[in-house]
């Protein structure tokens, strides 16, 4: 229940892994940061179906009110970061990061497994919000300065302590005028998350950066405040189309806090009026600026109401054709945003720079990340045939990493020498009468000229905000000239060092993600969205030979996965899980890393497994005939009673257990395919099609007992190719 995480020093990764207690019994306990307790979860989840709602409500539960999530959460409740000014890791910021896609795979989850549960819990008020002392800042001070947009509230910090001692951890929770925990239907915790992110779209850049924190790559921290996340934008139009299908059978109406549907309604607006400008080329910057400060006001908004009125005002009646509108709509800003993001050389953007000037937003665009690719391969908004061309693209880009058979996080480069960085152009100086007569002064305070005769800005200058204070500081000795050249000064600056395109460890450092850097987590989150598409594509009954595709570069992808490798090419041991491979050594930092929980989840694809409507369907397409036994083998496993047992597995078969029911396959060219399943009291029960119905598949999911072994006959032409 808890992660390893190679970097144990950094305060949301601390956790204690406790299995019992003080008297030696067994202990339900589970410590972690946000993103890892829920990305464990939900490969845990595909073999303990019946929690899988359980975790839904732990997760938004954890939610905030404003639309983001605490740091670290627990069984005892959540944590969240105090701002400490010894400690620099403690700089306070909300996280984003995974909310999306992790609530929105948990979802597909449940709709898989239990199909009318989540209809069930959409109107059912027994969901509450999180408490984080935190408070973002209006939205004219989030464009004044993105990077400092959150306020710790330690009135509000001290007011929480104290409940907590009064009643636990129920008192890191919203609560009502009645000191109760607030609660609110499901819907309304799914619709919040999605309003903020909306409340930072800006159309044909992506979402705006701007909590102090990510979206999901740490190595890209230095965007914050001036980045746009085209990642998330792709994930939402998952997350968005998802909430389309499910409002399809809800009734007409539903409640939402008084707050939160006002903020629904000042949402929607701007997103109708955005749909006239959207088409196949850019909308103008000024029309951009207009509707994020539209959007941004909305959530600022609400967010200095519910900041300033300690409890929410109670529910009001929503049409539910308002949200499906306010879907549409953003479905749509969404879709024109990816068609402008889409590069000349076939790949897609991961993150953008925003740009602002006075009445209007800009935006540039920073190199390709193999992040970006992975989400836009995840959002559904491209074709099977797109996706091929995708990823041969990716193959042919400089992110393909030649050696290892992988794909580099970012295009590795060469980074500029010590004495090729800060050096000021000679005719920038001359233009700038203020450094003129600093220079003839013997003043060095902003420049100075090397023995090699190239200016460069004085060290102490960390930033355009130092020159700033330093040239309000120069007034009284240089009058007038500091006000005529400030502009044209701080221009210069920025043109030098190019801080607003500065990403972080991705752009200036060789390990932990940095350049010519493999991370392995992320090549097997392509690896799983390459099978969503290759299935996505079966069921939209594209042609055999995209599929085949498809197939042919997923296990290429594979290929160059770790455990295919020798130790030697590894650097380790190939089965091992590693963060990341630097361009200079091996593998690097070894632990439970998120590259296990997407190799779980792409070998249950591999095997065929799918659910849908509370049934089991295999479809073992993407399984390759190597795979089954040549000779016959014995198979060791662990029932759900807790028994260890062996079966045998025969010539031309393939064992495995899934929620401790062994699955034996069998190739057999001279019968039928087939399912049997062997119930506890002997019978035997042959199916006439690769299915169980939701009937039997209900025994398997409960973990009940009931079945003993299930077994396949499959036929080669079922399998994939090679």
């Amino acid at each position: 229940f808890g992660r390893r995480h190679g970097d144990p020093s950094r305060p949301w990764n601390q956790f204690a892994i406790q299995l019992n207690d003080e008297q030696g019994n067994r202990l339900l306990s589970y410590q972690g940061n946000w993103r890892d307790i829920f990305q464990n979860w939900e490969a845990l989840l595909l073999s303990f179906p019946e929690f899988i709602e359980n975790v839904i409500a732990k997760f938004v539960n954890a939610s905030t009110a404003d639309g983001y999530n605490p740091y670290r959460i627990t069984n005892e409740g959540i944590d969240w970061e105090v701002e400490d000014p010894d400690d620099p890791w403690s700089y306070i910021g909300y996280w984003g990061d995974h909310q999306i896609i992790y609530l929105q795979k948990l979802l597909e989850l449940s709709l898989q497994f239990h199909p009318h549960r989540l209809g069930e819990l959409l109107g059912q008020a027994i969901f509450s919000y999180a408490n984080v002392p935190y408070r973002i800042k209006p939205f004219d001070s989030l464009l004044e300065n993105a990077k400092s947009t959150v306020v710790y509230n330690d009135g509000q910090a001290s007011q929480i302590e104290q409940r907590v001692a009064e009643s636990g951890a129920d008192g890191r929770l919203v609560l009502n005028a009645n000191g109760q925990v607030y609660q609110v239907n499901l819907l309304e915790k799914l619709l919040v998350p999605l309003l903020s992110k909306l409340g930072n779209l800006l159309v044909d850049g992506g979402i705006w950066l701007n909590t102090q924190r990510p979206e999901w790559n740490d190595a890209n921290n230095a965007l914050v405040g001036q980045g746009l996340s085209m990642v998330t934008l792709y994930y939402l139009r998952r997350y968005i189309n998802f909430l389309q299908q499910l409002l399809e059978t809800q009734p007409t109406e539903t409640t939402l806090s008084g707050q939160v549907s006002q903020w629904l309604v000042e949402t929607a607006a701007p997103l109708k009026k955005m749909r006239e400008h959207l088409g196949e080329r850019p909308i103008p910057a000024e029309q951009r600026y207009q509707y994020l400060v539209e959007l941004g006001q909305a959530a600022s908004r609400y967010r200095q109401h519910i900041y300033q009125q300690e409890y929410f005002n109670g529910v009001v009646s929503q049409d539910i054709t308002l949200i499906t509108s306010m879907l549409d709509d953003a479905l749509a800003a969404i879709d024109h945003s990816i068609l402008t993001n889409r590069r000349e050389d076939g790949l897609y953007h991961a993150y953008n720079l925003l740009v602002v000037k006075p009445g209007a937003l800009e935006i540039d665009t920073l190199y390709p990340m193999l992040e970006g690719q992975v989400a836009v391969l995840s959002s559904g908004a491209i074709a099977p045939n797109e996706a091929v061309s995708l990823l041969q693209a990716l193959f042919d880009s400089d992110v393909f990493r030649p050696d290892q058979n992988s794909f580099l996080l970012y295009p590795d480069r060469e980074l500029p020498t010590f004495l090729q960085k800060n050096c000021v152009p000679a005719e920038s100086v001359d233009a700038l009468p203020l450094l003129a007569a600093m220079l003839a002064r013997g003043d060095h305070r902003i420049i100075e000229c090397d023995p090699a005769g190239t200016y460069r800005f004085n060290a102490e200058l960390t930033n355009v905000g130092d020159l700033n204070a330093l040239l309000t500081d120069l007034e009284p000795d240089y009058g007038e000239a500091v006000q005529a050249d400030r502009e044209a000064l701080g221009a210069v600056y920025e043109n030098v060092f190019n801080h607003n395109a500065f990403t972080g460890r991705s752009g200036g450092m060789f390990g932990f993600e940095g350049l010519g850097s493999i991370y392995w987590h992320m090549v097997c989150k392509l690896l799983l969205a390459v099978q969503e598409n290759f299935f996505a594509a079966r069921q939209q009954g594209a042609e055999e030979a995209i599929l085949q595709q498809l197939a042919k570069l997923y296990y290429r992808i594979r290929e160059g996965i770790g455990f295919n490798k020798t130790p030697a090419e590894y650097g380790a041991f190939p089965t091992d899980p590693y963060s990341h491979t630097p361009g200079h050594i091996g593998a690097q930092q070894p632990g439970m890393t998120g590259q296990v929980k997407e190799e779980m989840l792409s070998r249950f694809g591999e095997l065929g497994i799918r659910v849908s409507d509370g049934a089991v369907h295999f479809d073992p397409s993407l399984l390759r005939a190597v795979e089954f036994v040549a000779a016959p083998r014995s198979f060791h496993y662990l029932d759900v009673q807790g028994q260890w047992r062996d079966l045998t597995v025969p010539t031309s078969g393939l064992a495995f257990t899934w929620c401790q029911v062994p699955l034996v396959y069998h190739l057999d060219e001279s019968a039928e395919p087939a399912v049997s399943v062997h119930w506890d009291n002997d019978e035997h029960q042959v199916l006439p099609t690769l299915a169980l119905p939701a009937e039997i598949a209900e025994h398997l999911f409960r973990r009940d007992g009931r079945i003993r072994q299930i077994d396949l006959v499959l036929k080669n032409h079922l399998l994939c190719p090679g």
